[in-house]
């Protein structure tokens, strides 16, 4: 990893026509620009402050707002033309001790400039910047092709999380179709959706963003690159229809939950029913034959006893057999 110029440049570096690298500092920025040798600049910050942006608005000559929104971070994804230049911004995720964090790339595009802007939670670029280095035939055709390999990073790094998210899934299908009611299972689908929503909210703007650097800016995208960039495009929809398959088999499984939750508390509903209704015959009986008249029917009877304690049973018995069958009991 290269060494960072200060705590929040992690790289300032210029490229040649023909791929070779050289370190810069900051502030030979402009001066390099000033040359029209083929050429560009690639920085790369990590929450710069706001002092250090200004410089680099000087440096570059960026617009006033998209330094106002590479400072303040909680952008939504989004492309902006300034003049010549672009700015991006593009959500990023990563998976840190087994639970997946959302971070922010902010980026500035120009003919001869690159800078990469990260906030919170985000991979660094070095690899990425590694492997274009590996490519001088692809880096001379400009900062293009820089922008082209961090998008791809970031939304390379979108497909094992989605297939995580389905490995949760499947193993909280276990679970749902479990004997007895669990509370954290209902918790867990419902973190998962969350996720598995933030993921789409990061995803489905990239598909806007890619389409847009492959029709419209074409300025800044040559013809050789708009193929990798549709590359890029092809790779983001595909993440995108994962992640609304998965969130339309969250809502089902959801609704067979309590669906099935339902159904649980109906059979203990009607097991109850069965069990009151065969303590109901007794009981009913019962009270009959304990309200103290005079002249109840078979208190004179030498047999009344048993044939009261009888006919109740059979009563009993019969409802018994009528429930069982009907399956309340």
């Amino acid at each position: 990893m290269d060494a960072p110029a200060s705590p929040t440049v992690v790289n300032c570096v210029r490229y040649a026509r023909d791929g070779t690298r050289s370190d810069i500092d900051l502030d030979t920025i402009s001066d390099v620009l000033a040359v029209d040798d083929g050429s560009f600049v690639w920085v790369g910050l990590y929450e710069p402050d706001e002092a250090l942006l200004d410089k680099l608005q000087v440096e570059f000559n960026l617009h006033d707002l998209a330094i106002e929104d590479a400072h303040h971070a909680h952008q939504r994804p989004k492309i902006e033309a300034y003049g010549n230049s672009l700015f991006i911004a593009v959500h990023t995720a990563q998976v840190l001790d087994n639970v997946v964090s959302f971070g922010e790339t902010h980026l500035f595009v120009g003919p001869r400039f690159l800078v990469t802007v990260r906030h919170g939670t985000s991979l660094s670029y070095n690899t990425v910047r590694a492997r274009v280095e590996r490519e001088p035939e692809l880096l001379a055709l400009g900062p293009s092709y820089g922008l082209y390999a961090v998008l791809d990073f970031i939304v390379d790094n979108y497909l094992p999380i989605v297939d995580a998210f389905r490995d949760q899934l499947n193993d909280l299908e276990q679970d749902i179709f479990a004997e007895s009611f669990s509370r954290d299972t209902v918790r867990k689908l419902y973190d998962l959706k969350r996720r598995v929503t933030t993921l789409r909210l990061a995803v489905a703007p990239m598909q806007d963003i890619t389409g847009q650097l492959t029709r419209v800016h074409t300025q800044l995208v040559g013809e050789e690159m708009r193929l990798y960039f549709r590359d890029i495009y092809d790779h983001t929809l595909r993440v995108n229809e994962a992640t609304d398959t998965l969130r339309e088999m969250l809502t089902a499984a959801m609704s067979v939950n309590l669906a099935l939750v339902t159904v649980s508390q109906g059979e203990v509903v009607k097991r109850l029913a069965g069990w009151a209704a065969l303590l109901a015959a007794p009981t009913l009986v019962a009270s009959w034959y304990g309200m103290n008249f005079p002249h109840m029917p078979e208190f004179a009877g030498r047999f009344g006893y048993p044939v009261v304690v009888g006919a109740t049973l059979a009563v009993v018995g019969g409802l018994f057999v009528l429930l069982r069958r009907a399956k309340w009991l």
